[in-house]
């Protein structure tokens, strides 16, 4: 009976064990607050390295300190190929946001601008069109394309971590609201992270994996600016394995 007993008391907290170890696995999201605020501040003397940023002291805080201007400003579209510019709000602009688990970003494009592929791994985003109209969509793991058309007062829905873009459709402007569910979602350019890597990956690789000619590959990677010495590494990684 008392064999029983211990046998069911550890099956249960086995259990228990394995249901907190899988909750806790599948939290993704910014840890909670500790505090009512914590607005952020540098601390150039310090060498310690901190997911986000350093506490202002509450007794030195006040109301400017949650106050951002300038959004209404419009982004420089005229300088960059794409002709989009994402301007992302972040606790280095706002360091009301530190802890709170948010960002907000201003999206304009000139006439047929793009907001090119790519995607956020720390955060979901959702994205409202203020003016403009614009084709929008993202495509899921198993490589399926959701994609529509969204104008004025329509909010889409990006998932973190997948591919996603928006293109400008008309001969006039538009522009965007984005806002993200984490303080700092991060993103990765589809193509920048290929073709634009500081040091350059090896062409065969490109080459194998896009099955094209190498002549294909070397167009690709003349569009970016890489690292001068990228050829020097390869050779020397080879050297070094020989």
């Amino acid at each position: 009976m008392e064999q029983k007993k211990a046998a069911s008391i550890a099956t249960l907290a086995m259990t228990t064990f394995c249901m907190a170890f899988c909750f806790y696995v599948v939290n993704a999201s910014d840890p909670p607050l500790l505090q009512d605020f914590c607005v952020g501040v540098s601390d150039p003397d310090s060498a310690v390295f901190v997911n986000g940023k350093f506490c202002k002291h509450p007794n030195k805080v006040n109301i400017s300190d949650f106050l951002y201007e300038g959004f209404n400003i419009p982004g420089d579209t005229t300088n960059n190929i794409q002709k989009a510019k994402a301007t992302l709000v972040d606790i280095n602009k706002f360091p009301a946001l530190n802890t709170l688990g948010v960002l907000i970003a201003r999206v304009d494009f000139a006439p047929f601008g793009l907001n090119t592929p790519h995607f956020h791994h720390r955060g979901s985003e959702v994205f409202a069109v203020m003016e403009g109209r614009l084709y929008a969509g993202f495509v899921s793991s198993d490589n399926k394309l959701f994609y529509t058309m969204i104008k004025k007062g329509d909010i889409i829905a990006f998932p973190q971590g997948l591919v996603h873009f928006q293109l400008n459709t008309e001969k006039k402007e538009a522009y965007a609201i984005a806002a993200f569910g984490s303080q700092n979602p991060g993103r990765v350019d589809v193509a920048n992270s290929l073709f634009g890597t500081n040091k350059r990956i090896l062409p065969d690789v490109l080459t194998k994996a896009y099955d094209v000619d190498g002549w294909v590959i070397d167009r690709l990677l003349s569009q970016f600016n890489t690292s001068s010495d990228s050829d020097t590494s390869i050779l020397e990684l080879f050297a070094a394995s020989s």
